[in-house]
């Protein structure tokens, strides 16, 4: 984990991000509480490992690294608890509780070699639901997400057995490159 603040990366540039998807019916509650939040948004909920970054190498290179480290990493829970909002972007977001050690542990294994950056703010295990909100809707749109989080009945965890490496190809829109599974190393011991 990098504490100091780094660059995001600009739009325009290609960048690339290793996210666990959220599985329905947890992920497609999710998504269309994000689309209601922030409407011109075309979500597919997930939790990233590692943030959007640029990379030295080719994909391919950075892909084997992710690869290693996520064969030799037992599957885990991971529970969404509260919503809260970052301070200095007003990224509102859903809290993970039970498997954030997991995910800044995974987070930590990937952060040096071909796949390190310095980023911008320190790793925060979390799931968005809305950013880029005009500031005078922020507390309104933290307000709905607080109640329709509340007012959900469904399960709020999910097994972590994969993770998706992606790729920005323009502003918003992401394609999946390679899919891992967890624990494939102690699998076949």
């Amino acid at each position: 984990m990098n504490g100091t603040a780094g660059s995001v990366p600009p739009v325009c540039e290609k960048v690339y991000a290793l996210v666990i998807y959220i599985p329905d019916p947890l992920g497609k509650f999710l998504d269309d509480l994000r689309r209601e939040l922030v409407p011109h948004y075309n979500p597919h909920a997930h939790v990233s490992v590692l943030p959007p970054r640029p990379l030295a190498v080719g994909w391919e290179r950075a892909s084997s690294e992710v690869r290693s480290v996520l064969e030799a990493c037992a599957p885990f829970e991971v529970e969404l608890t509260y919503v809260h909002r970052f301070p200095v972007t007003n990224v509102i977001y859903l809290e993970v509780g039970e498997g954030a050690s997991d995910l800044r542990r995974l987070h930590r294994s990937m952060c040096d070699g071909v796949l390190g950056y310095e980023e911008p703010y320190p790793y925060c295990p979390h799931v968005t639901l809305a950013q880029e909100v005009p500031a005078e809707r922020v507390r309104e749109i933290e307000e709905t997400a607080r109640r329709r989080w509340m007012e959900f009945s469904g399960q709020r965890r999910f097994r972590v057995e994969r993770a998706v490496f992606v790729q920005s190809t323009e502003k918003d829109c992401w394609v999946d490159l390679a899919e891992y599974e967890l624990g494939l190393v102690a699998a076949k011991l």
